[in-house]
């Protein structure tokens, strides 16, 4: 096996590679929120897949265009606060005004603006941010880097397309299915 098949990547296929990691993680955390508030399993997502590309999104905003910030705690809180309240306000009105169907609702929140967003939130992003370039990346990066170059080259590029594959068709069925609620 080629040691070196993360290296072999190119910029887009890490980003897609951790578009998907970091979507389901996000799906997870969602899952296991309402778990936690509903006392049931619901799918928080969009997609009928386990991923919520928010997240996948927010964390390719990051390794993007926030890194830069790594070497500052206080600008990379509040950058980050700033730009995913304004990202996480943009996801929420487009959803809304596409499918009319409301995914997320700050209203009962401390200083929240039309229930898009709220301070607490902004305030849990930029914390986010500072753990994610710090902590969490890092720490999935090692352990992705060990599992891709135990695989073959071809395979990795093979699961990639299938995996945005699958997305794509998922989030085709996913509208139709929220514009067919609109009928």
């Amino acid at each position: 096996m080629n040691e070196n098949n993360y290296e072999k990547l190119t910029n887009s296929q890490y980003l897609l590679l951790y578009f998907f990691i970091y979507s389901f993680l996000g799906w997870l955390l969602e899952t296991c929120y309402a778990i936690y508030e509903l006392g049931h399993f619901t799918n928080r997502g969009f997609l009928y897949s386990p991923l919520c590309p928010i997240y996948g999104c927010g964390a390719i905003i990051i390794l993007t265009f926030l890194n830069r910030y790594k070497n500052s705690s206080l600008k990379l809180f509040f950058t980050s606060a700033i730009v995913f309240s304004f990202f996480e306000y943009i996801v929420s009105y487009s959803l809304e005004a596409m499918f009319s169907t409301t995914w997320w609702d700050y209203s009962n929140e401390f200083f929240n603006l039309n229930g898009r967003i709220s301070i607490f939130f902004s305030f849990v992003w930029g914390i986010i941010a500072i753990l994610f370039i710090h902590n969490i990346h890092p720490f999935l990066e090692k352990k992705t880097k060990a599992i891709i170059n135990k695989l073959p080259l071809l395979s990795i590029n093979l699961v990639l397309k299938l995996l945005f594959m699958v997305a794509t068709v998922d989030a085709f069925i996913s509208a139709f299915h929220y514009l067919l609620k609109l009928r």
